[in-house]
């Protein structure tokens, strides 16, 4: 029996990955006045008298919302809300296992904009945090930055930005195995959805040169100025893409010292990777089948390759991210996830192999490691006090 065979066998044994478990005891008059009626008024009117009180009195210091809208669910494309309730009880369980994090999922039966945002808004302020998962592009900007607006509690696009801190901290540590420097470098990228701008985006703030980046579609290079280009994409294209370069994927990879796949299986071939700068680092990350496959890309030249795969080295998980990232934000009780804290995310889980430890084959912790969470949440709690967004 194979994977998938066994996983659908175990979510009917299973029926739901998760339960809601009381913490307290109701065993007889004084518990039940205690935990309900009429001695559960006095933690109300405490809230009433200040909605910060509904941090301490309740789960929601600790709760976490998992959205989605079943638009773009891992690789399946859209197939409804419902349909990604597996997906998101599956976030859930890694929120408490890898975290401690009481993560709840919600699948919103709307692909308006307006709804899912007002839908959000509305219950915001049942939860600590929120992470949007797979909802499609360019929906899932506005979605998020509607709700920074809206919302006083933190919001994070896990697709966007969990795949762009894990990356970048594999990178870094590529970086010195080569041993070059992030501002010089030329980044290609492929995938210019959530996932593939919030890379370059994040790439750029943690010192990548925007000039030297170039960003490819289904269309070829991303160039300032193309008239098929969504607003999201428009406006990456204004700052990437220096010399104004058009072309296709293989044009844009050659000479370039670093690719970053997050695309669609099997379009690049060992003659591209060829081409690109000696010691080329390759991050083919399309899910379950890569741009191209490990052993090519290393045959084909590559000094260092990492996939989204557990069945090969350098495996690039947003596990690595989001646990500690919620964990820190719930902590200090952030109004939200800044830049900052997305930097110091990365530079956190970077930190976790020594440099006498790197090598090509070892770039970035197992995302099975239990011990990343806690390191990353300091750093960004950190973050969140140096920027003045903790509020204890």
């Amino acid at each position: 029996m194979n994977i998938r065979e066994e996983s659908l066998k175990k979510h009917y044994e299973w029926n739901g990955k998760i339960e809601v478990v009381s913490r307290v005891p109701v065993e007889n008059r004084q518990d039940l006045s205690l935990a309900y009626t009429p001695g559960v008024a006095e933690p109300c009117l405490e809230i009433q008298k200040d909605v910060n009180k509904s941090y301490e009195l309740t789960r929601r210091k600790n709760l976490v919302a998992v959205i989605t809208d079943g638009t773009a669910v891992l690789g399946l494309g859209d197939i409804g809300p419902e349909a990604g309730m597996p997906v998101m009880e599956g976030k859930c369980v890694l929120f408490k296992e890898f975290a401690d994090v009481d993560a709840f999922p919600l699948c919103i039966r709307s692909k308006d904009v307006d709804t899912i945002v007002n839908t959000i808004t509305l219950l915001a302020g049942s939860f600590g945090g929120v992470n949007l998962e797979d909802i499609s592009a360019p929906r899932c900007f506005e979605i998020e930055r509607r709700l920074k607006e809206t919302c006083d509690i933190p919001i994070f696009h896990d697709d966007q930005h969990g795949t762009a801190i894990v990356v970048a901290a594999a990178l870094l540590n590529a970086l010195k195995v080569v041993g070059k420097e992030l501002g010089n470098v030329r980044i290609t990228m492929s995938g210019a959805g959530a996932a593939g701008i919030s890379i370059a985006k994040h790439l750029i703030n943690m010192g990548a040169d925007p000039k030297k980046l170039l960003m490819c579609d289904i269309h070829g290079i991303l160039c300032d100025g193309d008239e098929n280009l969504n607003p999201a994409q428009a406006a990456m294209a204004k700052i990437t893409n220096g010399g104004k370069m058009r072309g296709t994927l293989a044009d844009a990879l050659k000479g370039a010292d670093i690719f970053v796949g997050v695309s669609a299986p099997n379009i690049v071939t060992k003659e591209m990777i060829a081409s690109m700068a000696k010691d080329s680092i390759v991050f083919p990350m399309a899910n379950p089948t890569p741009e191209i496959m490990p052993d090519l890309a290393k045959e084909a030249g590559a000094r260092i390759v990492g996939t989204g795969r557990s069945d090969f080295p350098n495996q690039i998980n947003n596990l690595l991210a989001f646990p500690g990232i919620f964990r820190g934000a719930l902590d200090c009780r952030a109004s939200c996830i800044n830049e900052e804290m997305k930097v110091a995310s990365s530079h956190a889980l970077a930190s976790l192999i020594p440099e006498d430890e790197l090598n090509e084959e070892n770039i970035i912790v197992s995302a099975l490691n239990k011990s990343v969470a806690p390191v990353v949440a300091k750093a960004v709690i950190e973050a969140a006090k140096e920027t003045g967004v903790a509020r204890i």
